[in-house]
């Protein structure tokens, strides 16, 4: 989809990170961007620090009926909607056992509940103009889940597998679908947790969120059906792909023995 000013975008967790990154690139495009977070006050900032005219619009993005509402806010506001990012997210890492349930049942709703109610949501919009473009933005975890984080890796990989089949669903609807799979990239996604990252973690090999909003808006452009970005994490497709042993492999010596602990 060609990206022009006028187009109309929607961008789930567009306070911080990659969020933010797509808001500040799509309004310099001249786009108009619907600004979905719970923080009211940051996304207000936001919206007039972008140039063009823009829509600040706080809700719960696990929260069915809020979401509803503000994406038919947003449709109503802005005329219509042409590029929907379910991007919103958040991640509890830490042993399985240790990680308390309601940090899980968080992970559940917001990563997974989350981005189908906002498809489901900004669909009812696009379907019937026949033209569109959803971003769904799942996660190398998503492709390859890693210890210490085996529920943020679970409800990344239903985000790939929904879109995955929702994007053949959409076939002959004029509505496309991207799926983007980001590696460790600089944002605030473990602010919170800081004391308690895995040692696979590598934040000093974490890209710019810029370059991820860029990979994205290229991959919209060119109807991509997946990007990844670092270029890596295709590599980490490819590998469990062929055999997850044969993954683990390639992640002890990319990341140490603790990304992948047993060699059975």
């Amino acid at each position: 989809m060609e990206i022009l000013p006028g187009t109309r975008v929607l961008v789930t967790g567009a306070s911080r990170g990659i969020g933010r990154a797509l808001a500040v690139d799509f309004a310099a495009r001249g786009a108009t961007v619907g600004l979905f977070a719970r923080g009211r006050d940051e996304l207000e900032a936001l919206a007039e620090e972008l140039p063009g005219n823009h829509f600040a619009l706080p809700c719960d993005i696990g929260d069915r009926d809020a979401v509803g509402a503000a994406v038919a806010s947003f449709v109503s506001q802005a005329g219509g909607l042409d590029i929907l990012i379910a991007n919103a997210g958040i991640a509890h890492y830490g042993p399985f056992m240790d990680v308390a349930l309601e940090h899980a049942e968080e992970m559940v709703r917001i990563n997974v509940l989350g981005t189908i109610y906002t498809v489901r949501a900004g669909l009812e919009h696009m379907l019937g103009r026949a033209q569109g473009h959803v971003v769904v933005v799942s996660s190398g975890a998503g492709l390859r889940s890693f210890p210490w984080a085996a529920v943020y890796g679970a409800t990344k990989a239903a985000d790939r597998m929904f879109a995955e089949a929702l994007r053949h669903e959409l076939s002959g609807t004029g509505v496309d679908l991207t799926t983007v799979y980001p590696g460790e990239i600089k944002t605030d996604l473990h602010a919170h947790e800081q004391d308690r990252l895995p040692d696979w973690y590598r934040p000093k090999d974490a890209v710019p969120a810029a370059e991820m909003s860029a990979a994205i808006i290229k991959g919209i452009e060119g109807n991509k059906r997946e990007v990844f970005h670092p270029p890596l994490v295709r590599l980490l497709r490819i590998a469990h792909g062929i055999s997850p042993k044969f993954g683990d492999r390639v992640l002890r010596v990319l990341r140490g023995g603790n990304a992948a602990p047993r060699v059975d």
